[in-house]
């Protein structure tokens, strides 16, 4: 087995028994990037020199007893809108193309004191807007299972470089569904906390009262343990949560005999792919094997959750997204005339089409004359949402569905119609309005050979119950890797992976190169 087939749980335990070290294992995921980059576009920059830096740091951190969890050594990736200190953060964007902020997010600063090494940043929709990676001003990812699919989105990037092993795991972050419907586009398993678990302090926001961060990882044990890490309170988010519950890990249990699993009627009705219906159900039944007790029953306000997420997200992402002006950091026009003309130009070139729909939209809404015929009655409608789950986990411990209507759509299909791409979160928005954990975890293929994700939904800080059954459920199957990933590791020509990425200098190459070009552009206003 390569190194780059071990789970992050199973790769810490080898570091620690000195089989493996973090250096190795960070050389070996760099030659993985390098190999599938110029195909795959994953990441937007790739920061080896401080990656292999960091490793031999915490080799020897290792080797002394400092650290000593599961995830110290393991190599990781961070989707692009999560600040860094002193590296590139774009929100693959063309107005933040040159923004190096000066502090770290509070989730990313959690891993790094674990000992998880940072290899860089990965692509997305722009500013977490879109649901297939394609938004991106660094241009599309594509799917690790056929390179003519999308990946999904916002967090395409960071799910498509976990399926194809260029990091152990990843973090994403979820406004709408975004580390679920990749997660299940790209066959990996993602979380999606409770609102308030993990510290928005450093996130780039979108929508802030529905944005959480969570980790992409090849299977739940990953997941569970990522989670346990980046769970924290934090006074610096006013939005952050006491939990003294955050031992995720307990919960990985193959045992669901008892537990209540509702699976909604109005989530299998037309829209819905047989063959994804199909897996879905499939899912369920080895689940009630097991002893869990399945249902179904009636979900009521689903057709309204895509319209009340649209006009709330698009409403704060109007807002948030007007701090970015040309004034302090990012993109400013080179040719303007007076301060207005300055903020139109630089706000014009600097942002994309989606982005510029959803602020548009936002501002509509959030105007005198129909701030109340849709935004307030948006609110209202997520709060009659919220009231559904909570009947709904009166009853269940669990909800199961689908985590997208279809598997991943090909490249350019999407973007040719928008309200197609919103309607596509339709089983996922929910659970943002309501500010429940959901998670998704492969439980098949199509007919194409593209994956297909379940998701699982929990009461409000129930994660456990999500990751219980997610467990039990994935101890019935074994974890894919794409082809595309076993081929770019074969292409190693039978020499050992650390010899190889040794030799793997990411000489400026894809990734790299962008954060290059921003290099020079600095040099040069300089």
């Amino acid at each position: 087995m390569s190194i780059l087939d071990l789970t992050a749980v199973e790769l810490g335990k080898k570091i620690k028994s000195g089989e493996i070290t973090a250096v190795e294992a960070t050389k070996a995921a760099l030659a993985q990037i390098r190999a599938l980059e110029p195909v795959l576009n994953c990441y937007v920059t790739v920061d080896e020199e401080g990656a292999l830096k960091r490793a031999g740091e915490v080799q020897k951190q290792m080797e002394d007893g400092t650290l000593t969890g599961p995830l110290a050594g393991v190599p990781f990736a961070i989707k692009d809108n999560m600040c860094t200190e002193g590296l590139l953060t774009t929100c693959s964007s063309k107005i933040l193309d040159n923004f190096k902020p000066t502090y770290t997010a509070e989730a990313v600063k959690n891993l790094e004191a674990a000992g998880a090494i940072i290899l860089g940043k990965t692509n997305m929709d722009e500013f977490a807007m879109g649901s297939t990676t394609e938004t991106s001003a660094y241009g599309e990812t594509k799917n690790p299972w056929n390179p003519e699919h999308v990946p999904g989105g916002s967090s395409g990037g960071s799910c498509a470089a976990v399926a194809a092993n260029a990091c152990f795991f990843a973090l994403g972050s979820d406004t709408g569904g975004s580390i679920r419907q990749p997660s299940s586009f790209c066959g990996v398993t993602g979380i999606k906390p409770t609102y308030g678990t993990v510290s928005r302090y450093g996130l780039i926001a979108y929508g802030s009262s529905l944005d959480q961060i969570g980790p992409v990882a090849k299977d739940v044990t990953d997941c569970a343990t990522i989670l346990e890490a980046i769970s924290s309170y934090d006074k610096k988010d006013s939005t952050s949560m006491k939990r003294e519950d955050c031992d995720f890990t307990s919960a990985l249990v193959d045992d669901v005999k008892g537990m209540r699993i509702g699976i909604p009627r109005d989530y299998f009705g037309e829209g819905l792919d047989p063959e994804v219906k199909d897996a879905i159900l499939k899912a369920a039944k080895v689940l009630e094997e097991k002893g869990a007790i399945v249902e179904e029953f009636d979900l009521s306000l689903v057709e309204y959750a895509i319209p009340a997420y649209y006009v709330i997200a698009s409403a704060e992402a109007s807002s948030n997204l007007s701090r970015f002006d040309g004034v302090k950091y990012g993109h400013r026009a080179k040719e303007y005339e007076g301060l207005h003309n300055m903020y139109k130009k630089s706000r014009s070139e600097g942002f994309g089409p989606e982005v510029k729909r959803r602020i548009m939209l936002g501002s509509f809404v959030l105007s005198s004359g129909y701030y109340d015929a849709y935004y307030l009655k948006a609110l209202r409608t997520k709060a009659l949402i919220k009231k559904a789950f909570d009947q709904a986990f009166e009853k269940y411990d669990v909800i199961l569905g689908p985590a997208a209507p279809t598997t991943a759509p090909k490249l350019g299909e999407s973007l040719s119609d928008p309200l197609q791409m919103y309607l596509g979160d339709i089983y996922t928005i929910s659970v943002n309005l309501a500010g429940l954990p959901g998670m998704t975890v492969p439980c098949g293929k199509d007919s194409k050979g593209l994956p297909i994700g379940l998701q699982l939904i929990g009461d409000c800080f129930k994660e456990k119950n999500i990751i219980r059954a997610g467990y039990a459920y994935e101890c019935s199957r074994s974890y894919e890797t794409p082809e595309l990933a076993k081929e770019a590791e074969a292409k190693l020509d039978g020499e050992p992976v650390m010899a190889k990425a040794a030799e793997a200098k990411l000489d400026r190459e894809p990734a790299v190169s962008k954060q290059a070009e921003a290099k020079a552009a600095e040099k040069e206003a300089q």
